[in-house]
């Protein structure tokens, strides 16, 4: 799509340009710039690394890495090449070398940006901790997907090909064009996510997270331990991990104990577990509403990963709530156990369901 000049008197277009063209190099400025301000390409996104290329046997390097207010890691990849190359297949290896990386690796490997970019004074686990709103270390909150950003001048069909493929397959993988224009001896950049397109990106998620489920369900990867629970002499029964500490968080809000006080009982997962919006409000406002608020904070919501059903909002002294739903492994122990010793008079106890 053409970008046009308006004037008082006509519309002219604006010519295309290319980087190379505009004397514009890879690492030396696109990279550069894109490092200082990456929410052009990534929102919600905290750069910790450049060239990064820490392992062994390799001298493949990372353009930028990133790591999300999720806790997720980015590994952001850029080409001023009117194809985007073979960068989809780069950054898949990246995103392997680096799915292993705990908090604690990620925060030495931000110190020794921060010094590399002349702030060595500011401490680089500090930083980190403000940036996903934690108190304190999670590592089984920190690093549980790997994010990949494409930026490119253009992107070849095979490689569009191959990422829609990977979306479908469940990978968080992105396509974002960075399309130069020259107005007037100014280079002009027109910056669009091209894959998945924003319109679609929610349905595209949800897609890909329903044909994740139903592999894990075939090849029987998924953990399927059910439990049950008692809430102050009510016992459900045969519940996964994510509905056994909602319907205990129900139960806890239902007895008066704000959602705000519930959560804090979470440690480090606390910022993350609850999003509100003021008003009693429907789902389909809540969703709008939460995403508006995110934005305004220079930050996104994900829908995906709450409790965002109908049935499954509360309403509290004139807000509505939504729960996170992601919780599993260790975290989802630490946090139940941590409810039932933290408010002893509401009957919370829980087992594993027998066969």
């Amino acid at each position: 799509m053409p970008i046009y000049e308006f004037d008082s008197e006509e519309i002219r277009p604006v010519p295309k340009t290319t980087f190379g063209q505009a004397q514009l190099q890879e690492r030396r400025d696109l990279q550069r710039l894109l490092r200082a301000h990456i929410s052009v390409v990534s929102p919600d996104t905290l750069v910790i690394a450049e060239e990064f290329g820490d392992w062994d046997e390799s001298r493949r390097r990372i353009d930028l890495l990133g790591i999300d207010r999720d806790g997720n890691i980015v590994v952001i990849e850029l080409k001023r090449t009117e194809d985007g190359g073979h960068m989809e297949l780069q950054a898949i290896r990246y995103a392997a070398m680096v799915s292993t990386m705990t908090f604690d690796q990620a925060a030495d490997v931000f110190s020794r940006y921060l010094s590399q970019t002349g702030k060595a004074e500011t401490d680089a686990r500090a930083e980190l901790l403000d940036f996903l709103g934690w108190t304190e270390p999670d590592d089984d909150a920190f690093a549980q997907d790997v994010r990949i950003v494409l930026a490119s001048a253009e992107f070849s069909r095979e490689l569009t090909t191959s990422v829609l493929w990977l979306i479908e397959r469940g990978l968080d993988i992105r396509c974002v064009r960075l399309q130069p224009y020259d107005l007037q001896g100014r280079v002009v950049v027109d910056v669009q996510q091209i894959i998945p397109l924003p319109e679609v990106e929610e349905y595209q998620i949800r897609v890909a997270a329903k044909k994740r489920k139903e592999r894990e369900a075939r090849t029987g990867t998924r953990d399927r331990t059910t439990y049950d629970v008692t809430l102050g002499g009510r016992q459900l029964t045969g519940l996964p991990k994510r509905h056994a500490i909602f319907q205990t968080f129900r139960h806890l809000v239902g007895r008066g104990i704000t959602p705000e006080k519930v959560v804090e009982r979470f440690g480090p997962r606390a910022r993350r577990a609850l999003v509100s919006v003021e008003g009693e409000v429907n789902a389909e406002d809540f969703v709008r509403l939460a995403k508006e608020a995110r934005k305004n904070e220079g930050r996104s919501f994900d829908a995906t990963r709450y409790f965002c059903g109908e049935d499954e909002l509360l309403h509290v002294n004139g807000r509505t709530y939504a729960f996170l739903n992601q919780w599993g492994g260790t975290d989802w122990e630490v946090a139940m156990a941590s409810l039932r010793d933290n408010f002893p008079d509401q009957g919370i106890s829980f087992t594993v369901s027998k066969p």
